[in-house]
């Protein structure tokens, strides 16, 4: 059944006006708890990857909604008002940065902007640009790029950076003695409502569940999913915990049983609950301190507490779902939400309600457990659902065990500064006027 036409008939065996129905539809929102982003990635957990922030539609403010993922991107000009307008040399550690290994990093994010206005210029004239030059490409930004530096809501310019990464799982296309967690694709019952095709004013807006009958009502829990998703199984893995942690990071790579094969898991879909915490679960009921709380002192946790296991993962009633991609070419990142593949040390999760999708970042903070300072130009092409605010990024550290262990210590203070096409300045400074 089309998503338009369930939501029709919702709507109309109620003859309520047009601002009654659009407050039900929010109201919908609560019940179903179901609004989700396209990249469940990270969360609490330092190794939590990408995911998106709520939104509040007024006057009425609805409970979870959040921005389904999306490469359309506010005005230009949006941004440019909301935060402050600074020179090059006030960005700390901008002379420092080789910039040649953000360039492909650039291309890779021209390659999905080059279509829209506000990126056209600086993205096709990107070919006349010796990208292993480092002169000529700092020149580049320098000239055709304004930064500005991002400030929270409360006026403060620092914030939280975390780290995530993709994993590798070993795993078996049927269950054995050794394999017994599966992985799942999105099953066919999942029903996603895109709201803004019905109320504009909730465009970008997303409604997660199942039909019962003649009722739209959440999909199952965590808890409760396994009888909805048998014969949806992708792979089943060895380790119900990494299982648990691929779904935090979005994506992942399985590495087949006897060695004959690796294959990417690509973020597919979701069911709809939003993301909790468990580190927060297992603080809150005194097991852990917040700095323990790191996914490596989540999972020694668990290797102490085995019996306790499921309880723990069932605090969490989020989902991910996954479809298989080859792995054509293993120095490829994942796809973050711009569509395009994340580069290591030069990718970062932003939320996208304060930040454009495809923007260059400059970003001043410092390494795990660190005071050593790392200051990098990155390109913001992942969301999460526990990156919320403007000054929050999540940063890709790549693949494998190293990459992993690193973002999982990474939890420091950062600030970020939003490089903008230079030729819209003008553009702002007419609006403003």
């Amino acid at each position: 059944m089309a998503n338009n036409h369930i939501v029709k008939i919702l709507m109309n065996e109620l003859q309520y006006s047009r601002n009654q129905r659009r407050i039900l539809t929010v109201i919908m929102l609560g019940v179903l708890s179901a609004c989700a982003p396209a990249v469940i990635k990270k969360a609490d957990e330092p190794q939590v990857a990408p995911v998106v922030p709520a939104v509040v539609v007024t006057p009425v403010t609805p409970v979870n909604p959040v921005v389904a993922p999306t490469t359309t991107l506010a005005p230009i000009t949006q941004y440019a008002k909301a935060y402050k307008r600074v020179s090059f040399a006030q960005l700390p550690g901008w002379a420092g940065d080789d910039l040649r290994e953000a360039w492909p990093a650039f291309l890779n994010s021209c390659s999905a902007l080059k279509n829209k206005e506000e990126w056209r210029f600086v993205c096709q004239i990107v070919d006349g640009i010796d990208g292993k030059n480092k002169e000529a490409v700092r020149a580049y930004f320098e000239r055709f790029f304004s930064p500005y530096q991002v400030v929270n809501a409360d006026a403060s310019t620092e914030g939280t950076v975390t780290g995530y990464y993709e994993p590798l799982l070993k795993g078996s296309r049927t269950k054995t003695a050794q394999f017994q967690t599966a992985l799942y694709r999105a099953p066919e019952d999942l029903l996603t409502i895109d709201l803004g095709s019905v109320y504009p004013e909730l465009k970008n807006m997303r409604l997660r569940g199942r039909v019962q009958g003649n009722k739209v009502i959440p999909y199952a829990t965590r808890a409760e999913i396994l009888p909805f998703l048998a014969g949806k199984e992708i792979v089943w893995v060895d380790d119900a915990v990494d299982a648990f942690f691929l779904q935090i990071q979005g994506s992942g790579r399985v590495q087949l049983d006897g060695n004959q094969e690796t294959i990417r898991l690509a973020y597919a879909d979701q069911n709809g609950h939003p993301y909790k915490s468990i580190g927060k679960y297992l603080v809150s009921k005194g097991e852990l301190t917040l700095d323990q709380a790191s996914a490596q002192g989540i999972k020694e946790w668990i290797a102490k507490h085995p019996a306790r296991r499921d309880e723990l993962l069932n605090a969490n009633p989020s989902v991910v779902f996954f479809k298989e991609e080859k792995l054509n070419d293993p120095s490829i990142g994942p796809k973050g939400a711009l569509g395009v593949p994340l580069t290591a040390q030069r990718s970062i999760a932003i939320d996208a309600t304060q930040l454009p999708l495809g923007a260059p970042v400059f970003l001043s903070t410092s390494m795990p457990l660190s005071e050593q300072p790392l200051q990098r130009l990155m390109l913001a092409q992942d969301t999460g659902g526990a990156i919320r605010g403007a000054v929050r990024a999540d940063f890709f550290w790549g693949f494998g065990r190293e990459a992993g262990e690193t973002a999982g210590r990474m939890k420091q203070r950062g600030a970020l500064f939003l490089l903008l096409p230079a030729a819209f300045e003008a553009s702002v400074s007419a609006s403003a006027k």
